[in-house]
């Protein structure tokens, strides 16, 4: 088997192991947060915030979310970096935003945050804050799921198949979970071009 068809393979496994309900309790919690005018606050890091970046995308043009990613501000983000720290980072991003219990924010991590092993500490700093204010925190997440899974409300690991590509697959899952959400008729509100294109 060549490398490309075993990570094929190893697709198809992880396919097999979602759990399609910790998705749809997401796409509940979503639909709830979009009625009661809520926001959509998007966190990730490296790859994952590329994903943030293109999710809130189509959460606002699919399903009519005012969402947001603090990644996409480089101006604010690198500034903060600078004067305040990388740690707190997203949290005093947040609290900028005046983030309340109207509002959901969703990670996409493939550990989820290791205050312990300090890795993306800046997320587990940002769900403690969450959850102290009553914000409904969502995942797609990967390993074990790390911080986020434990603080979550709705939470989709990406199941481990194989461990040295932990980072490959739960960062291509993120969207096949996101585009899942945003497709759901619960909270689809306008058609996507390529669908209405004859």
């Amino acid at each position: 088997m060549t490398y490309i068809e075993k990570h094929l393979s190893e697709t198809t496994e992880i396919i097999g192991k979602l759990d399609a309900n910790s998705i749809e309790k997401m796409v509940t919690i979503l639909r709830d947060c979009r009625d009661r005018k809520g926001r959509l606050f998007i966190l990730g890091v490296g790859g994952s915030a590329a994903n943030a970046s293109h999710a809130v995308n189509d959460f606002r043009k699919i399903c009519g979310f005012e969402a947001y990613a603090p990644t996409d501000n480089v101006s604010e983000l690198t500034a903060r970096v600078n004067d305040e720290g990388w740690d707190t980072v997203f949290l005093e991003w947040l609290k900028g935003s005046r983030v309340n219990s109207k509002d959901c924010v969703l990670v996409f991590s493939v550990g989820g945050g290791n205050q312990e092993l300090n890795v993306s500490a800046n997320l587990v700093h940002a769900l403690n804050f969450c959850k102290e204010n009553k914000v409904e925190v969502l995942g797609v997440v990967g390993r074990d799921g790390g911080h986020t899974a434990k603080m979550a409300d709705a939470c989709c690991v990406i199941p481990t198949v194989n461990p040295i590509n932990v980072t490959p697959h739960t960062e291509a899952f993120h969207a096949v979970v996101w585009h899942a959400i945003v497709s759901h008729p619960v909270l689809k509100v306008s058609e996507t071009k390529w669908e209405t294109v004859r």
